[in-house]
C-alpha cells in the first residue's frame, strides 16, 4: 500500500505495520527475536506489525535492530539552510524563531547592559524607601 496524504491515520499505521513485519521476514528473524534484539517486548512488536501503534522511540529501536534506521533520513531529511538565511546567520546554526515585536530591542554593550546606564558594581543597592513606623499602613494610590 502507498503511503499518500489520503490516507488515514489507522491506514498509516497499518501499512507501516506491515513494512516492519516484511521487513522482519526478509531479515529472517521472528516476532521473539526481533524484539529481543531491540529490546523490547515480543507483545509490543507485534502491536506495532499489526498497526495499533506504539512510541517513537520503540520505533527507532525496531528500525535499528532491522538495520534500516537509516531510511528515517529520507522520511525526515535534513533541510540546509536558504543561501539568505545563511548570509544573516553569518556561520551561526539558528536555534529558535522569533518573532518581530512592536518596539524595537534597546540598544546594548557587549556585556548585555543598556547603552548610557550605570555599571552594576558588588555592594551596590537599589535606592530603598524610609523605613515605616511600626503598625503604620501602607496608602494606596489611586491611579
Amino acid at each position: 500500500m502507498r503511503i499518500t496524504s489520503e490516507l488515514t491515520d489507522a491506514a498509516v499505521l497499518q501499512a507501516l505495520g506491515e513494512r516492519i513485519a516484511q521487513s522482519r521476514i526478509e531479515a529472517g528473524l521472528t516476532q521473539a527475536e526481533l524484539a529481543e534484539q531491540a529490546g523490547i517486548g515480543k507483545r509490543t512488536l507485534e502491536r506495532m506489525e499489526s498497526g495499533r501503534g506504539a512510541e517513537l522511540v520503540t520505533l527507532i529501536r525496531v528500525l535499528r535492530a532491522l538495520k534500516i534506521l537509516e531510511g528515517l533520513e529520507r522520511l525526515i531529511p535534513e533541510l540546509p539552510p536558504s543561501p539568505i538565511a545563511q548570509l544573516k546567520l553569518r556561520g551561526k546554526r539558528r536555534r529558535r524563531v522569533s518573532h518581530p515585536r512592536g518596539r524595537p530591542a534597546p540598544e546594548t554593550d557587549s556585556a548585555g547592559a543598556e547603552a548610557g546606564a550605570k555599571p552594576w558594581r558588588w555592594g551596590a543597592q537599589a535606592p530603598q524607601s524610609p523605613p515605616r513606623a511600626p503598625g503604620a499602613q501602607r496608602t494606596r494610590r489611586k491611579t
